[in-house]
């Protein structure tokens, strides 16, 4: 016996190992390959006034290189300790001038040869910007002079940008405050070839500390002193000339934060003790106050380590939080905090205060405002007018109040309290302004205030603007989209006194553009000219259709159709269905749709509509609501409703006659993945599956996960139905898997993956994993990518549209 069982030992070891294939990088179709490899037009920073815009250009993709140089994950943090800065930063390699009125386009001298740039920000008059640049040797700072169009290096390759703010303007615009290396940092220790001293221990004291499954924590001392090298900085003033001047001494900075008028910075920095279950943005805090010479003011505020909050999604820990500077005053300090404990579970007839204090800080603190729910957020306009927002996610309910921050004898006015995620009801966004200390407050012209919003409707998309009344409450619409082919997203206000509005216009086949609306003369003048990169997809058929679930809730999908499909004949396409699973607590809000038909086309890395080149039909961003209503959580009936979703989808497209039913794929990423996986095993509906980055074993993640904050041992049952792992013996269709081997994402371990395809294949079903090497959750490299969609091409191929089974 003891032979034999060697013997099957030896067998399942070399059919392992027989089982791995050696591959290079490979690349899709040439149809597919002229999609991703593209130029695209540049992101567009415009300036307060809507005066110029700066273009700044990136590559869309990094290399395999790139993604392979030095770093270290420490704390929730992803570091290059060669250069001291985020090891997945996005760059920028260009920046134009673009002057509105003249549209003229022109060149910045001087910009670094091969520049790396980040950490974009203009001055305060908005005649400069600064940035940072990443060359072999480290972080160098830079600023762009707009009036002379030209580029200058402050400093050699010092600062560092590990942690938080980099650098922020003084008042006068001619001195920044920089984060630098410290003189006396240290060598770090190198993690592989680290000598441990000991184990690493762990203890309870009996305490909970429900946390999320986060990455890249801390695990040892070495983590620690690595961490701390890294974190740390001096503060130093860099004049516009170059010359620096000692600020603070080194400390873990995180944040700097000048007051409205430039008198005053609040620092915050982080403490010891660290954290073996938290990510450093838990890890004790304190926040100073300064002059802005450097003179400490005030101790503000000091924050213990966060280990241990309430449960639910809506604790939060005692004390000052929220921190910020009032914006219409010069230097007020605003907070909130908890008067329910921080715990969600104790019913109270107010959960947050809010607070300020007016400089020097040391003064008795005065009541701003009492929240009902938990506190979001402060607009502040004239002297006499502001909003605040409270919030509670288990209703999913908004509150709008105004109050006068001059008079707090008054209580607080009650505007609205609205499901947020009821689009259709989604009043907009209030319209801000800059003041004169340069900050941003509500623009309020003889009491009115204006609104922007998205315009969702039953009828389709029409943006709006709409003029508020304050006393009255009554709104009077002044601008509303009548596009039916296009769609017109209002970017920004210029002047709406003049009806003068900065839009964004895109259609199918027309790639965004900006514009200027005024929409009291009704005219429309281009301001940038982008052209289309996808060209050989424009021709495509392209519409969003709505189709009933079971249970008579309203879902829809944007359906593409091959540019040469004959829809006399409608032969019977395969189909790729794309989706993410969204969490509802109403039937009325998970049934609306902002899938518009008029959305420029573009594809993406993890997109699914390449292969509408290949044949296929792609219903992409198919609805897949899980509502539960009540008392009842939307998991109690998850897998249910994911089957009910799919196959109304199915269903409605086998009767419109255009999809072979039989030849169905469902893809996804993240969420979307556990989706696709959950689907293969409760449903025969699909040829096959894709699932990207995905979580598959919930007990993995046992203090909660997406929208589920109950615990496993609250609700066991529902880990165990929604998890795929748990079900693998049921799986019957292909399944191919795709993960980063460096996936950053909370709960999504590359783990999971590789378990749960560990499993499918002891259970003898179909299944690929693949693993890309340097990754995170979202894909960056283009080597990466490129195979990834050849996977999914030979997957697709092989498995959906030649289906023989």
């Amino acid at each position: 016996m003891k032979a034999l069982l060697n013997t099957l030992l030896l067998l399942a070891c070399a059919v392992t190992a027989t089982a791995q294939e050696a591959i290079s990088y490979q690349t899709p179709p040439q149809e597919i390959l002229k999609l991703v490899d593209v130029e695209l037009a540049p992101s567009v920073l415009a300036d307060s006034k809507k005066e110029n815009m700066l273009l700044v250009y990136r590559d869309f993709y990094k290399s395999i290189d790139e993604l392979s140089e030095k770093e270290l994950r420490l704390a929730g943090l992803r570091i290059n300790p060669v250069t001291n800065i985020g090891s997945r930063t996005t760059y920028y390699n260009n920046i134009e001038y673009l002057n509105i009125s003249s549209k003229k386009i022109q060149s910045i001298k001087g910009l670094p040869e091969k520049p790396r740039m980040a950490n974009l920000r203009w001055s305060h008059d908005e005649s400069k910007v600064s940035f940072t640049n990443t060359s072999e040797k480290g972080v160098e700072l830079w600023y762009v002079d707009l009036k002379k169009l030209q580029a200058k290096r402050l400093t050699d390759a010092i600062l560092n940008a590990n942690m938080g703010s980099v650098a922020r303007w003084f008042k006068n615009d001619n001195s920044l405050l920089v984060k630098v290396l410290p003189k006396n940092r240290k060598d770090l220790i190198d993690p592989d070839n680290a000598v441990p001293t000991g184990p690493t221990i762990s203890t309870s004291d009996g305490s909970k500390a429900q946390n999320r499954t986060y990455q890249d924590l801390l695990k040892n001392t070495n983590d620690e002193y690595n961490f701390e090298q890294l974190a740390h900085a001096e503060l130093m003033e860099v004049t516009l000339k170059g010359k620096m001047k000692a600020w603070l001494p080194s400390a873990m900075y995180t944040s700097i934060d000048f007051s409205p008028n430039g008198k005053y910075v609040a620092v915050t920095q982080v403490k010891r003790p660290f954290s073996y279950i938290v990510p450093y943005r838990r890890f004790p805090q304190q926040t100073d106050i300064y002059k802005n010479n450097g003179n400490l003011v005030s101790a503000f505020n000091q924050v213990p380590l966060i280990e241990e909050i309430p449960k639910g999604f809506m604790s939060t820990r005692m004390g000052k939080r929220n921190l910020q500077w009032r914006a219409d005053e010069g230097a007020t300090m605003v907070w909130a905090e908890a008067l329910d404990g921080g715990d969600p579970e104790n019913q109270v007839d107010f959960r947050d205060e809010v607070f300020q204090v007016k400089a020097p800080f040391d003064g008795q603190p005065e009541s701003l405002f009492k929240t009902k729910d938990r506190f979001y957020l402060v607009q502040w306009g004239n002297e006499n007018t502001a909003l605040f927002y409270d919030y509670w996610w288990n209703t999913r309910q908004i509150r709008t109040s105004l109050f006068d921050p001059s008079n707090l004898d008054q209580s607080p006015v009650e505007l609205s309290a609205r499901n947020y995620q009821d689009v259709y009801g989604d009043p907009g966004n209030y319209v801000t302004t800059k003041n004169e200390f340069g900050e941003d407050i509500l623009l309020i012209e003889d009491g009115q205030a204006y609104l922007m919003g998205d315009g969702y409707t039953e009828a389709g998309q029409f943006p709006f603007i709409d003029q508020y009344d304050f006393k009255t409450q009554q709104t009077n619409r002044l601008y509303q989209s009548k596009y039916t082919d296009k769609i017109e997203e209002l970017n920004d206000a210029i002047d709406l006194g003049n009806g003068e509005v900065l839009v964004r216009i895109e259609s199918p086949t027309e790639y965004p553009n900006y514009f200027i609306r005024n929409f009291n003369n009704d005219t429309l003048t281009q301001v940038t000219d982008f052209k289309n990169p996808f060209e050989s997809i424009k021709d495509i058929h392209k519409e969003v259709i709505k189709y009933p679930r079971a249970d008579g809730l309203e879902l829809s999908g944007t359906l593409y159709l091959p540019a040469d499909y004959d829809f006399e004949s409608k032969p019977d396409l395969p189909l790729i269905m794309w989706a993410y699973p969204t969490e509802f607590k109403d039937k009325n809000s998970a049934s609306q749709n902002t899938n518009n038909p008029n959305e420029f086309t573009f594809p993406y890395y993890g997109s699914m509509i390449y292969w509408v080149t290949q044949g296929y039909a792609i219903l992409d961003d198919a609805s897949f609501p899980i509502v539960g209503e009540g008392d009842n959580e939307p998991n109690d009936s998850f897998r249910d409703q994911l089957v009910a979703n799919g196959r109304a989808a199915i269903d409605a497209l086998d009767e419109l006659g255009y999809i072979d039913r039989d030849r169905v794929a469902v893809a996804g990423h993240s969420y979307g993945a556990f989706m696709t996986a959950n689907l293969l095993s409760h449903s025969d509906d699909y040829a096959a599956g894709i699932a990207r980055s995905g979580a598959y074993n919930r007990t993995l993640t046992p203090f909660g996960f997406q929208a589920e904050e109950r615990s496993y041992w609250e609700a066991p049952e529902v880990y165990y139905n929604m998890s795929p792992f748990m079900h693998a013996d049921k799986m019957n269709q292909p399944l191919l898997l795709i993960h980063g081997e460096a996936d950053n994402n909370s709960g999504t371990y590359p783990l999971q993956t590789e378990r749960y395809f560990n499993a499918l294949k002891g259970l003898g079903a179909k299944a690929r994993m693949v693993m890309l090497p340097k990754e995170s959750h979202g894909y960056r490299a283009k080597e990466s990518i490129l195979h990834v969609i050849w996977e999914q091409h030979q997957w697709l191929e092989k498995h959906v549209k030649n289906k023989t089974e």
